[in-house]
């Protein structure tokens, strides 16, 4: 890659993690062109050169995000075999964000959802799509041990997890108290144990729909 290569992809790499604290703070309809070109000293006309529009601007930063999100799911799957172990990681993944005074990027994204263009819809759903689907494997993998018990399918279990952190996460925010958070989720999780006698008779149970 030549010097002109280089200093392009490091200006379009400066754009996308102005843009993204932007929605993490204030939501994608909350920031302009003109807050990232201000904050990058940089002119509009650079901005379009690099993502002609916002909507372009937006699938960049959802994608960027969810395989950022897939290698860290990556990475807690390699450190642990252990289904709870695993799903308390998830959470923290959401902990590190509230703890940067941050929320998660694609929610944002998905409480905006109707305003946003329809690439950017589908790429949120592709997030939310991919982080069920994660969670599904590990609740039936944590099942199948008896070191997870659920009543309902594993598909609306694992919605149910993202559901809860991602409200927690808002509510964290609102009263500012990151504690709630973390209490939010140790209750979650612990609701995900089986009792000692429903494994020991046997009766772990869940539904497949």
């Amino acid at each position: 890659m030549g010097q002109d290569e280089t200093q392009q992809s490091d200006t379009a790499t400066r754009i996308l993690d102005v843009a993204e604290r932007l929605v993490e703070v204030r939501g994608f309809n909350g920031f302009s062109y003109a807050d990232v070109s201000s904050e990058l000293n940089i002119t509009n006309a650079a901005l379009h050169y690099h993502f002609a529009n916002k909507s372009d601007l937006g699938v960049a930063l959802i994608i960027r995000y969810t395989s950022r999100f897939d290698d860290a799911l990556s990475t807690v799957d390699a450190r642990s075999t252990d289904a709870p172990e695993r799903l308390k990681a998830y959470a923290d993944l959401y902990l590190d964000v509230l703890r940067g005074k941050r929320m998660c990027l694609c929610g944002m994204m998905a409480a905006e959802l109707e305003t946003l263009p329809e690439p950017m819809q589908a790429a949120v759903l592709e997030f939310f799509t991919r982080n069920q689907a994660w969670l599904s494997r590990v609740l039936k993998e944590g099942h199948a041990k008896g070191t997870i018990s659920f009543s309902a399918s594993p598909n609306k279990t694992a919605r149910t997890i993202i559901g809860t952190l991602e409200g927690a996460m808002l509510l964290a925010r609102l009263f500012g108290d990151v504690a709630g958070f973390r209490s939010a989720t140790t209750h979650l999780l612990a609701g995900l144990r089986p009792e000692p006698s429903e494994f020991n008779s046997g009766k772990l149970r869940v539904s497949q729909s």
